[in-house]
């Protein structure tokens, strides 16, 4: 049985491998040629077109893992079952179950790889892609009005306005709104610049144009000052003003759960990350589901062609998963479905109609 497995394992990860090399090419081609019109504007060379798109391919893999499983799996269980190799693996005493769980061992490492990819190296590129973006096309906004955030400190609430990133960590156009217990605005800072102190839980803003407003009976007193900086104390760090501005996609889970609670304790709407969160959960799963979809096509008897009809059925799979794993987000969105459930209905979903498949194809036939 340990041949067979090491067999079976060798083939699947060639034609994975394979399958995502050509993937990513077409990719990071498609990227390129976007990325050109871009050259020439600014600081923004061709080398840093490259250096761009090249940090794209870690999110790109992360996006593609479970596709690219399920295409080469369904291509080595294909061309086992066309040249009778499976065949006479099952003579050889493998059955469907143990079949079943060479595969899912198999795809537990595709899980673990895929986790690996989303969660750090994914993350990591992202945060150099900001400085290369940064340097070639300035700073990074969303938008004429930027991120908002809020937090609550003590009996007071704050709003925070993000214009844009200036590098990852240090933000621009920085405006804070403090409103105290009663809802009245008691100050106003207005920042050019502001990088995040995470360590102790602070800002350090520069250029600062601050407003404090004070209540005696029915007069209101303003003071304005103007500082050239000044510590701001927040829990707001740089990955929750990036989620905002930017792809919640390329958080890490662990930062995604912080910014989906800051969200909750502050009072504002987190259904959108709460789905990306359990969709960062559930999606290196759908790898498992990807195998047990492949495995019925190793028992399909035909003798010759053919392969080429089911690697073809296996792409359709492939995409319309990666479509559903969209269209369940917005409509979850829309319709405020448990975020849980909204992320994971397609792996549900293909997970019953793999096992149906199984059930189907391999016990009963």
């Amino acid at each position: 049985m340990k041949v067979l497995r090491n067999l079976i394992y060798r083939e699947v990860i060639q034609a994975v491998l394979y399958v995502t090399l050509a993937f990513l090419a077409l990719f990071f081609f498609f990227d390129l040629v976007d990325e050109m019109r871009w050259v020439g504007s600014g600081g923004y060379t061709t080398t840093l077109a490259l250096l761009f798109v090249a940090l794209a391919i870690p999110g790109h893999l992360y996006e593609l893992m479970p596709i690219a499983v399920l295409i080469g799996a369904i291509f080595v269980m294909a061309k086992f079952a066309q040249s009778s190799e499976f065949t006479i693996m099952r003579t050889s005493g493998m059955g469907p179950w143990l079949a079943l769980r060479t595969l899912l061992v198999l795809g537990m490492g595709f899980v673990v790889l895929t986790v690996a990819v989303g969660d750090y190296i994914a993350p990591a590129a992202e945060s150099v892609s900001q400085k290369l973006r940064v340097i070639g096309k300035g700073q990074i906004s969303r938008g004429a009005t930027g991120a908002w955030l809020k937090e609550k400190q003590g009996q007071n609430s704050v709003a925070i306005n993000v214009g844009a990133i200036q590098k990852p960590g240090e933000f621009v156009n920085v405006r804070i709104f403090e409103f105290d217990a009663n809802g009245r605005i008691a100050a106003q800072f207005n920042a050019k610049s502001a990088q995040v102190d995470e360590e102790n839980d602070q800002w350090k803003l520069q250029d600062v144009q601050s407003t404090q407003v004070t209540q005696n009976g029915d007069i209101t007193k303003m003071d304005r000052s103007s500082k050239d900086s000044m510590n701001w104390p927040t829990k707001v760090t740089a990955s929750m003003v990036s989620g905002a501005l930017l792809k919640p996609d390329r958080m890490t889970t662990i930062a995604l759960f912080q910014f989906v609670q800051h969200l909750q304790d502050n009072g504002q709407a987190a259904q959108k990350y709460e789905i990306e969160f359990w969709r960062k959960v559930f999606y290196p799963l759908s790898c498992l589901v990807m195998v047990v979809l492949a495995l019925p096509f190793a028992y399909l008897h035909f003798r010759s062609g053919g392969i080429t009809a089911y690697v073809f059925g296996g792409v359709m799979a492939g995409i319309s998963f990666f479509l559903l794993n969209n269209v369940f987000g917005y409509i979850g969105t829309l319709q405020s479905w448990w975020p849980w459930l909204a992320a994971a209905a397609p792996g549900m979903l293909y997970t019953a109609l793999s096992l149906s498949a199984f059930g189907w194809l391999v016990l009963r036939r």
